[in-house]
């Protein structure tokens, strides 16, 4: 049987999950799940994506991911070949770890995203793992409650964004949305081959840009917006100087533009003369300092 293709939107937002073959368990020990997030991290790096959330259960795990220029597929083979390889050589088994291919279903960021990133999180609870998402360690809910450190490589501030501009309130309001019984069951967004089979167009992100901005607003805007809200020369932006306020402000270009949906960071560390790990490293500084 002929596989429908993928669907590739450059800064769609996908539901991606992969399961253990069979539905066996595929991770052994803590170790296990901490060598998944090292591989996470470099595939994200690697393929210029972000986790907006994720959850590692028992035999299965599910990512909210946003992809850049390269397709969804590429970055879930980087993942699911590279666990299964070092799986294997420690246990010297063989045969397939995961299913032969990974699920995923595109997200209409205004519809869905918030029920998604309820469901990712609930996971656990609804397995009966753990009586409360706040109990399970495995899962993003930890980072966007504030309780614990988010790993580098998750993006919270996209969808904390939308529950409010202010951090506090934002953390505040996400709990109890995690707490309040949603209105109807959770309709999984669109899979990709119904999307092609049916016609209908798989719907990209719209409207939740930051209030006051365009929605379409370019990389150039962004820069013009970054010269004046920190007095700096755009010139000045994409020199050679390493001066500490020059530093600071590419990691805040970066990191709004890939939070509105802008650009990739690919186009950022063109724009401004700079790669890809220079511009991610100043964005953890960024972030770190709580700017």
């Amino acid at each position: 049987m002929v596989r429908r293709l993928r669907v590739h939107i450059p800064g769609g937002f996908y539901h991606a999950t992969l399961r253990g073959n069979h539905q066996q368990d595929i991770f052994r020990t803590e170790s296990d799940r901490q060598l998944l997030n090292a591989i996470v991290a470099r595939a994200i790096e690697a393929y210029d994506a972000s986790v907006h959330a994720y959850c590692w259960m028992t035999n299965h795990l599910h990512f909210l991911m946003q992809v850049g220029e390269r397709p969804l597929g590429d970055v879930m083979r980087h993942i699911a070949s590279g666990y299964a390889r070092a799986f294997q050589q420690k246990l010297t088994t063989t045969g397939h770890l995961f299913e032969r291919r990974y699920h995923a279903n595109i997200v209409d960021v205004d519809s869905y995203l918030l029920e998604l990133l309820r469901y990712i999180h609930l996971n656990p609870v609804r397995a009966k793992l753990v009586s409360r998402a706040a109990d399970y360690r495995w899962s993003s809910h930890g980072a966007y409650a504030g309780a614990v450190a988010a790993e580098p490589w998750l993006t919270t501030r996209f969808a904390l964004d939308l529950f409010g501009r202010d951090a506090q309130y934002a953390r505040a309001a996400y709990l109890h949305f995690m707490e309040s019984t949603p209105d109807m069951e959770f309709e999984a967004p669109l899979p990709m081959s119904e999307a092609i089979a049916t016609g209908r167009p798989p719907l990209p992100a719209r409207s939740a840009a930051p209030p006051g901005l365009a929605v379409r607003q370019t990389l150039a805007q962004l820069l013009d917006e970054a010269c004046q809200r920190f007095a700096v020369r755009e010139a000045d932006l994409s020199s050679p100087s390493r001066d500490p306020l020059l530093v600071q402000v590419r990691a805040w270009v970066a990191q709004e533009a890939l939070d509105r949906r802008i650009s990739t960071l690919s186009e950022v560390a063109r724009a401004l003369g700079r790669d890809r790990a220079t511009l991610r490293s100043g964005m953890r500084l960024y972030r770190d300092q709580g700017k």
